[in-house]
């Protein structure tokens, strides 16, 4: 799932990889064997559990529950205001908790810092990209890994052949994550000339340079152009089959969600008020009546 500023550092409220190289996983590496492969297919990788929040006098969320199931492309949805985006900021730690429970994993993330909940595994985009915008799209992931060699004061001096080792290595993989996403043939672009469909790509690679278990996506497909779409949407489905990363999405375009999520959470009012398939959903009165009543209107007209 990826989070998501130059001394070649990330901003440390937006990204705070692990200390540790990236690992590389394919699907089969992080599955299990026997009764534990079917534990982690019953209970939820993500957990949340009558999470509350309100500024001043406005309940923002109220009470959210709802899990997340290792290996699968959640779609969260819900009109403007229902609470959405401030959940992400409640889950990954940009906002406190008034109440309730954040789970991942089996482990209490409730009310942790963003850099240690990146720590976990789960990390997330934004809905508006932050790339840096004067350095190269390679350059923008090549940042991203914490602690490199050439950071500190003396090393590249006293150990100039492990700097530009792991500057090499860093290099190779952040090349492997361009081709991964299709961005190889703008590596060495400046990350400011892309479109706004790449730099939302460009936010998924950023991500797959750290140790990824599950990612948020803030509304991906909005501001993109249709035709990067099924890009895009390609994108986080390989994410999932190839890199065994689980996905939690916001968005408002109903195609792209009814095309690749299942399960559909929907929010309303601060609220979790329906949780199915993109069938069940589709026919749900409560659904149709809080957010899909104006268009199943039209299409029906």
């Amino acid at each position: 799932m990826f989070a998501v500023r130059p001394c070649a550092r990330v901003d440390p409220v937006q990204y705070r990889p692990m200390t540790r190289p990236p690992r590389r996983a394919p699907l089969g590496a992080r599955a299990v064997d026997g009764g534990a492969a079917r534990g982690a297919a019953a209970d939820p990788l993500l957990r949340v559990e009558d999470v509350r929040k309100a500024f001043g006098g406005i309940t923002a969320v109220d009470g959210a529950t709802f899990g997340v199931r290792r290996g699968t492309i959640t779609g969260l949805i819900g009109p403007n205001g229902a609470g959405k985006t401030t959940l992400f900021n409640l889950i990954t730690g940009f906002v406190a908790p008034d109440g309730g429970r954040v789970v991942f994993r089996g482990e209490d993330i409730t009310g942790r810092r963003p850099h240690q909940v990146f720590r976990t595994g789960l990390c997330r985009t934004f809905q508006i990209p932050r790339e840096f915008k004067q350095l190269s799209v390679l350059e923008n992931l090549m940042v991203v890994p914490s602690d490199q060699l050439g950071e500190r004061l003396w090393t590249p001096w006293l150990r100039p052949r492990a700097v530009r080792a792991e500057e090499s290595a860093i290099r190779t993989r952040a090349l492997e994550v361009l081709d991964f996403l299709k961005l190889g043939h703008v590596a060495q672009d400046d990350a400011a000339s892309l479109s706004g469909g790449q730099k939302k790509l460009l936010e998924l690679a950023r991500v797959l340079m750290g140790d990824l278990d599950m990612l948020l996506l803030d509304e991906p497909g909005a501001g993109v152009n249709p035709s990067l779409m099924n890009e895009l949407a390609s994108a986080i489905e390989r994410l999932v089959a190839e890199r065994a990363v689980t996905v939690l999405l916001i968005e408002h375009d109903m195609d792209l969600v009814m095309s690749i999520c299942d399960p559909i959470v929907v929010m309303s009012q601060g609220r979790t008020l329906a949780e199915g398939s993109p069938d069940e959903v589709r026919r749900d009165p409560r659904v149709l009546e809080a957010y899909l009543g104006a268009r199943a209107g039209k299409s029906g007209a």
